[in-house]
C-alpha cells in the first residue's frame, strides 16, 4: 500500500505544502497549496506571522483529508535562525522577529566584548552573521525584551510549528545548528554560550535528530482537519539541510550548490572542520542528516537579479537570459558578496557604481547587467570551490546544483566553464524531496540517504553541463580576482 508523506516547506518569501508518494521506480510530488510569507513591519521592527503560516498548513492538511487521502506522517522545514518565545502557560508570547530586522546591527561586536569571536567560532564552527540566533538573543537580552524576559522556552521556527500541531516541544539538531548555539563536536547545545545570553538547556525543548518522532496531531488539530493521530516527524528542519539530503550523487566526491535567493556552496563531511583557515574564510559547519556536517559558504545568489527585476516590470527570466546570452562576455565583473549589494535602494545603480569605482565598463543595457551578474556568480563559485578543495577531506569531481537555480541553463553552463568540472543540475524541488525522504526513512520505507540519492538519480530528470571555453574563463578569473573589491 502506498504511503503519502506531507511535507511543509517554508521559505522567507513563500511556502507550500506537498504530498510525496513513492511509486514504482521513483517519487511523485504534488503541490497541495502555496502561499506568501509576508514580513510584518510595525513599531520599527520586522516580524513573521506564525499564525498565518499555521493556518496555511492546516488548510493544506484539510485539502488532503477532504480528498480522502491518508497521510503517513508530516514534516516541516523552514529557513534558519529565527525563533519563538513561549511562556510558562504554553502560549506564544508574540510574533517572532525576522532575521532582516535591523536590531542586530553591530550585535556580534557587543557579544564579543564578553566572549571572544574565536572562542564562539571554535565551539560552534558557524560563520559570524549578525542575525544568527545567538546575536538575536543577546540583543533581546540587552534591550530587556518583554517576550524573552517572560519566556520559559525558545522554539526555532519548524519546532514552533510542530508544537502548534502536536503540543510537543523539541529542538531539532539541524535548525539549532544555524543558531550558533550548538557545539559542533558534541552536537548538543553549548552551555557556555547559553549562559552568555542568560539561558540554559531547560529553556529549550527535547533535543532530537532528523527522523525522530515529535508527537502526533492534537485532538484540536484532528478535529479541525478531519485527520487522525498522524505523527509529526522531525525532518532536517533547516531547509538547506533537507535540500542537501536530496543531492542525487552516486558517490561522496561532490560539492553542492543550493541555488536560489542565496547560493550555498559546500561539501558533506563526517566531522566539523574548524581551524584558522575556515575561521578566516568565514565557512560554516551546519548540522546535516545521518551525522554529517555541511561545511559551506553563503554566497549572494539570485538576490542580485531579483532586486534588479523590481525596476524591469514583469520581464520573464527566459527573456532576460536570452538578452544576457547575446551580450559581450566579461565586459563587467563584480564581487557578489560586497556589502554594497546587501540591500541597496536600487540594485542596478549599485552595480553600475561598483563597476565605475573599479575602473570597468558600466553596464548600459539590461542584458549586460544580467550577464555581469551571472559571470560574476560563476567566478565567485570558482573562488569558493578552490577554498573548499583545500578544506574537504575528499576530492571534488562534480558540482551538484539543486534548488530553483538548477533550471538556469546559462548560469549552469557559465559555472561549469568557470570551475572546470561537470555541473549536474537538479532536482529543483530538492528541499521538499529531502523532507519526504527523511519521513520515508522514519516510516521504514527507505533505509539510508545513499540509497535514496540513487533513487532520485534514477527517477528525476537531471542535466549535465560540461566545461567549455576554459582558457577564456581562466583569463577572466585572473581579471575577476584583480578587479573585484574584497
Amino acid at each position: 500500500m502506498k504511503q503519502n508523506f506531507f511535507a511543509v516547506d517554508l521559505g522567507a518569501t513563500s511556502g507550500r505544502t506537498i504530498l510525496g508518494t513513492f511509486i514504482e521506480g521513483g517519487l511523485n510530488l504534488e503541490e497541495i497549496n502555496r502561499f506568501p510569507n509576508h514580513l510584518i513591519e510595525v513599531g520599527g521592527h520586522f516580524y513573521w506571522d506564525i499564525y498565518a503560516l499555521y493556518r496555511h498548513i492546516i488548510d493544506g492538511l484539510k485539502l488532503v483529508a477532504h480528498r480522502g487521502e491518508s497521510i503517513a506522517s508530516i514534516g516541516i522545514d523552514t529557513w534558519g535562525v529565527d525563533f519563538v518565545c513561549v511562556g510558562k502557560d504554553g502560549n506564544l508570547l508574540r510574533q517572532p522577529y525576522a532575521y532582516r530586522d535591523p536590531h542586530t546591527v553591530g550585535a556580534p561586536e557587543a557579544l564579543f566584548s564578553r566572549i571572544s569571536r574565536s572562542e564562539v567560532y571554535g565551539k560552534t564552527g558557524i560563520q559570524i552573521m549578525n542575525f544568527n540566533s545567538l546575536f538575536q538573543l543577546d540583543t533581546l537580552r540587552r534591550n530587556h525584551d518583554s517576550a524573552l524576559e517572560a519566556a520559559d522556552k525558545i522554539l526555532f521556527m519548524p519546532d514552533a510549528l510542530s508544537y502548534m500541531l502536536t503540543g510537543e516541544m523539541v529542538t531539532e539538531y539541524t535548525i539549532a545548528s544555524t543558531a550558533q548555539l550548538v557545539n559542533a563536536q558534541t552536537r548538543r547545545l553549548e552551555p557556555e554560550l547559553l549562559k552568555a545570553v542568560g539561558l540554559s538547556e531547560k529553556n529549550f525543548g527535547r533535543f532530537v535528530f532528523p527522523g525522530e518522532k515529535v508527537g502526533v496531531l492534537t485532538e484540536e488539530v484532528q478535529k479541525i482537519t478531519g485527520l487522525g493521530t498522524i505523527p509529526v516527524i522531525a525532518v532536517a528542519g533547516h531547509d538547506t539541510g533537507s535540500a542537501v539530503a536530496a543531492v542525487p550523487a552516486l558517490d561522496r566526491n561532490f560539492a553542492y550548490l543550493s541555488s536560489g535567493t542565496w547560493s550555498l556552496m559546500g561539501v558533506e563531511t563526517d566531522a566539523p572542520v574548524i581551524n584558522a583557515e575556515t575561521e578566516a574564510l568565514n565557512f560554516t559547519n551546519e548540522g546535516g542528516v545521518e551525522g554529517t556536517i555541511r561545511l559551506l559558504k553563503n554566497i549572494c545568489g539570485m538576490w542580485l537579479l531579483e532586486r534588479c527585476r523590481l525596476n524591469w516590470g514583469d520581464t520573464s527570466y527566459p527573456e532576460l537570459i536570452s538578452e544576457a546570452d547575446a551580450c559581450e562576455p566579461f565586459r563587467s565583473l563584480i564581487n557578489p558578496d560586497d556589502d554594497c549589494f546587501a540591500n541597496p535602494a536600487d540594485m542596478e545603480k549599485a552595480i553600475a557604481e561598483y563597476c565605475r569605482a573599479t575602473g570597468q565598463s558600466v553596464p548600459e543595457k539590461r542584458g549586460q547587467v544580467v550577464r555581469c551578474i551571472f559571470e560574476s556568480l560563476a567566478l565567485r563559485y570558482r573562488q569558493v570551490l578552490e577554498n573548499l578543495r583545500s578544506l574537504s577531506p575528499r576530492p571534488i569531481d562534480t558540482l551538484h546544483v539543486i534548488g530553483g537555480g538548477s533550471r538556469n541553463d546559462l548560469l549552469n553552463q557559465f559555472t561549469a566553464n568557470a570551475i572546470g568540472i561537470p555541473v549536474v543540475a537538479g532536482p529543483s524541488e530538492a528541499t521538499a524531496i529531502g523532507n519526504v525522504m527523511i519521513q520515508a526513512m522514519a516510516a521504514g520505507e527507505a533505509t539510508d540517504v545513499a540509497g535514496m540519492r540513487q533513487l532520485i538519480n534514477r527517477s528525476i530528470p537531471l542535466k549535465t553541463y560540461q566545461p567549455q571555453d576554459t582558457e577564456a574563463w581562466d583569463t577572466a578569473y585572473i581579471h575577476f580576482k584583480n578587479c573585484v573589491r574584497k
